[in-house]
């Protein structure tokens, strides 16, 4: 008997340590709206926000002091571009944000968003950390999804795994804004998820950096944003 259990403790899968506060899939929209010149924009306003001396304090003070962090461009394809990273200081987070800006452009077509949000949890579920907490950060300028599984499927598939999904919808100037039904409130009707989740809204591209680092602190914090934190911009006329 004692033979036995020897070979069945020998047999079993290597335990993973739980080895950061927060494992993070960084989703970006690189669908058919978003032109090279916004793929660039986003790339650089994540690694902006990355390096930034409030998200590096956000990540000190977490119980591990460290994240673990991957961004992947999805279009009707998922493409990683940064691959699996802890954050722990300066040194690792200016590591990530090279490697973010020195890729080349690889996910391309209509958007496919049930498909991004499983390819995410497929990451956290393969990588080599294990994290208190798991989050798919979700970023776009549509709701719409034209392959792969339905967006609600999806969505209950990742919340399920214990996953929570937050969004960042990045408006276009003609839409008709949270109250009639525009983009933030698709959003948060179809596509977060999970305990504590929450939209953070790019009222514009110019805006996109400081929504990018607000909703960076915020995953990494554990806190749920105030409405006046969610909108990063200034009120519209």
């Amino acid at each position: 008997m004692r033979y036995v259990l020897i070979c069945l403790i020998c047999l079993a899968p290597p335990l993973r340590a739980q080895d950061t506060d927060l494992e993070l899939v960084l989703l970006a929209d690189a669908s058919g709206s978003i032109d090279q010149r916004e793929i660039e924009f986003q790339r650089q306003g994540y690694a902006q926000a990355i390096t930034d001396p409030e998200v590096l304090a956000a990540i000190a003070d977490t119980a591990y002091g460290s994240i673990a962090v991957t961004y992947v461009e999805w279009a009707a394809n998922q493409a990683v571009v940064a691959d699996w990273r802890r954050i722990d200081g300066p040194q690792s987070a200016a590591d990530f944000a090279a490697e973010l800006l020195n890729k080349p452009r690889q996910a391309y077509g209509r958007n496919a968003i049930g498909a991004a949000l499983i390819e995410g949890l497929r990451l956290m579920d393969t990588n080599e950390f294990d994290g208190w907490r798991r989050v798919i950060d979700f970023s776009g300028d549509s709701a719409r999804s034209y392959s792969g599984p339905s967006i609600a499927e999806a969505r209950d598939t990742v919340v399920a795994a214990g996953v929570t999904i937050n969004a960042l919808p990045i408006l276009r100037p003609d839409d008709p804004g949270r109250a009639q039904g525009g983009l933030e409130a698709q959003y948060e009707a179809q596509i977060i998820g999970g305990l504590g989740a929450f939209v953070v809204t790019a009222e514009d591209r110019a805006s996109f950096a400081d929504a990018v680092k607000r909703k960076l602190i915020l995953e990494i914090s554990g806190e749920m944003p105030s409405r006046d934190v969610a909108d990063v911009s200034s009120p519209r006329p």
